[in-house]
């Protein structure tokens, strides 16, 4: 119980971190470490070390992958190459850059997955939008995009992905039932956020002063062409090689670092710092891959000491009906996060009891996949968009939280729906 209030106290001092003045960050890390604190001094100090070495494992590769997706994305911003995506969209309306930045995202992360998408379409927003309140309502609509197209491909999101490989679900069948009640799912936030966002954004002022060295067309085109490459060959490595994700996103960023520095060699050191790995790799936000660590710290000292298993089994017991067992699992998703809740579903049905592609385990993946935008620490996505645009928990749930909500009961309700046709 102890560790239940610590995780309660820390998530709160992430909520209200402006009115304490306490960064995000700072909280998330104290939260984590002393949540296995209290669970070592309480336990066996070897059992609680070795179940903490096996989460690492899961979080540095989760921790790895963001690194690397955030570097490779650094890297073509420096060479201007989300110049060839941004000259493309001509619009000033707000509105209409908000459908199009929610239909982007949402296909782009059934490809890639949900984390890389946010990172890519949060660049693109910073090159097109001065305003920050602006900023702040693409990277809502991104990050419910992002999840939303996740949800219904097997490599757009983790717990889709785990389902996949466990099994449970085929991916021609989880494209074919799930990608109308995905869709739904985005376009009701999506249309009532157009009602919010009227008249034209400003597009950022372009600084007179030219870099020393400014990239060439070549260079910028290479860059951009190999850096979106290597992002889209992540999901292929991982299906060809099993090796988890974040193993093809280091081999990426090792491909497009051999072609910046061979790109740059003739230049002096001053001049290709910027276009360089080095370089990028101190623009970006190692602040938001902390928080990360934090959050899934102590999500995993729950999870450890049983307490995301016992919630499981309560809300099987207490409410017994299979539609709002996975409804509350979604719901849940959005507090704590949705991998080792869909973990907890896998070990409480086998297979025997549910088979591959019933029912519940499609549902399962639309729920967990979706139910992390209504909370901007719901999701991968969202804890990413959070730290590289700095918007406040309090800010998402007041503007962003009820249409992910409405949207995320929108696209269940079509989801029954569309079974019951079917199945009768």
């Amino acid at each position: 119980m102890l560790i239940v209030f610590i995780f309660i106290i820390g998530y709160l001092a992430i909520i209200f971190e402006h009115a304490l003045k306490l960064n995000k960050t700072a909280s998330a890390l104290l939260t984590g470490v002393l949540c296995w604190t209290v669970y070592i001094v309480s336990n066996k100090e070897v059992q609680v070390n070795n179940e903490l070495l096996g989460h690492l494992a899961n979080l540095s590769g989760i921790l790895f992958f963001l690194l690397g997706a955030m570097t490779i994305v650094e890297l073509i911003d420096a060479h201007d190459g989300f110049e060839m995506i941004t000259s493309r969209i001509s619009t000033l309306s707000r509105k209409k850059l908000l459908v199009i930045i929610g239909i982007i995202s949402f296909f782009l992360s059934a490809v890639l997955d949900n984390l890389t998408t946010a990172i890519v379409m949060m660049a693109v927003i910073r090159k097109l939008v001065d305003e920050t309140e602006d900023r702040m309502y693409y990277g809502g609509m991104i990050i419910i995009a992002a999840n939303a197209g996740g949800a219904w491909s097997p490599i757009g999101d983790v717990t889709t992905t785990m389902l996949w490989v466990n099994g449970q679900i085929t991916s021609g069948n989880i494209i074919l039932t799930l990608f109308i009640p995905a869709l739904v799912s985005l376009f009701v936030p999506l249309i009532w956020m157009s009602f919010k966002m009227k008249g034209n954004f400003s597009r950022p002022e372009i600084v007179a002063e030219v870099k020393k060295n400014p990239t060439t067309n070549f260079e910028r085109k290479i860059v951009f062409f190999t850096g979106t490459g290597v992002l889209f060959f992540v999901p292929v490595f991982k299906n060809i090689t099993n090796l988890p994700p974040f193993m093809g996103i280091l081999l990426g960023l090792g491909i497009l670092w051999t072609v910046t520095e061979f790109i740059h060699k003739k230049k002096n050191d001053e001049d290709r710092s910027d276009f360089s790995v080095a370089g990028a790799l101190q623009r970006i936000d190692t602040q938001s891959i902390l928080f990360f660590l934090g959050i899934l710290l102590a999500i995993s000292a729950l999870e450890s000491n049983g307490m995301l298993i016992a919630l499981a089994h309560k809300m099987d017991s207490a409410i017994g009906n299979i539609n709002l067992i996975t409804l509350s699992i979604g719901l849940s998703s959005a507090v704590i996060d949705n991998v080792p809740l869909v973990a907890a579903a896998q070990g409480m049905y086998p297979l025997s009891v549910f088979p591959c592609n019933h029912y519940f385990w499609e549902f399962l993946a639309y729920c967990a996949g979706t139910g992390g935008s209504i909370l901007i620490i719901g999701s991968a996505a969202g804890i990413a968009v959070m730290g590289m645009e700095h918007i406040r928990f309090g800010w998402y749930l007041k503007k962003i939280s009820f249409p992910a909500l409405l949207g995320y009961f929108a696209g269940a309700l079509v989801y029954i729906a569309m079974e019951a046709i079917i199945h009768h």
